[in-house]
């Protein structure tokens, strides 16, 4: 869920809003980061993810996926283009010579796609990872079946390529709040427009990328927040909202997701919103 998954359209003013990024990256490495854990989880357990593990993370944000299997004993390389403030963050949480503390070992990041990597001769990972959720907005999961195909050199055959996505609207409570995007976003409803997920999104991606689908899982990561400024705070930063922004303007959409998030509110002010999350497992040809 980075803000490189929604395409910017142009407001009626000609003029884009104007974000903070790197606020909007701490408050996605903060607040909504953390939300995915039980599926980074779940992967690794079932795949077994340890120190004989080399792992490619594609579009790797702020990095705590790949900070849980660095302490499961994994080598990672994380890749993340377009998107400068969550990579700084991840270079942080794995590279922090700069904070004089020590770099988990065998930790690599690089801004770019596969092709910037450029040991693809010797390196020869045997997982490779796209934890960016999509079947969530029209044209989320534009170019990761590109990215994929781009990594095929840096991994041999047979080797797991994890897919993840939304569940079924009726299993995800937040749902009901990303159609606000959806309402405010017309007449600019296109690309970066709320969409329920289908059940074959994982799979058509991995058929574009030429991948074998070779088993998939349901884990349930529920959204929960201290209070609704915080729950407005992380929803934000995922960047799914940013189509209703341009068509309207921040305060619209604060409101409308504020009103979207009563129901969903408990007596103690907190905000639980329980949600289900899909994962793909395929192999490489």
């Amino acid at each position: 869920m980075t803000p490189t998954l929604v395409r910017q359209h142009l407001p009626h003013s000609g003029a884009a809003p104007q974000v903070d990024q790197w606020a909007r990256a701490r408050d996605w490495a903060e607040i909504q980061e953390r939300m995915l854990v039980p599926l980074y989880e779940a992967v690794y357990e079932r795949l077994e993810v340890g120190s004989s593990t080399r792992l490619l993370g594609l579009g790797c944000g702020s990095g705590l996926a790949l900070l849980m299997a660095t302490a499961r004993g994994a080598s990672v390389t994380g890749l993340q283009a377009r998107a400068p403030e969550r990579l700084a963050l991840a270079r942080e949480r794995l590279l922090p010579e700069a904070w004089g503390t020590r770099a988990r070992a065998g930790a690599r990041l690089t801004d770019g796609e596969p092709a910037d990597i450029g040991d693809a001769a010797t390196v020869a990972y045997n997982l490779v990872t796209a934890f960016e959720p999509v079947g969530c907005v029209a044209g989320d999961s534009e170019g990761l079946a590109e990215s994929l195909a781009a990594a095929a050199p840096l991994v041999g055959p047979g080797v797991p390529v994890v897919l993840a996505g939304w569940g079924p609207p009726e299993r995800c409570a937040t749902s009901s709040v990303l159609r606000v995007a959806t309402k405010l976003a017309d007449p600019l409803r296109g690309t970066g427009s709320w969409r329920p997920a289908l059940r074959d999104d994982l799979e058509e991606v991995a058929r574009r990328a030429g991948l074998r689908p070779d088993g998939s899982g349901r884990v349930a990561c529920p959204f929960g927040y201290a209070d609704v400024d915080n729950a407005v705070r992380g929803l934000l930063s995922t960047g799914l909202f940013d189509s209703a922004v341009t068509a309207t303007d921040r305060a619209q959409v604060d409101k409308e997701v504020r009103e979207a998030l009563h129901p969903h509110a408990r007596r103690d002010g907190t905000v639980w919103m329980p949600n289900v999350f899909r994962y793909l497992i395929a192999r490489t040809a």
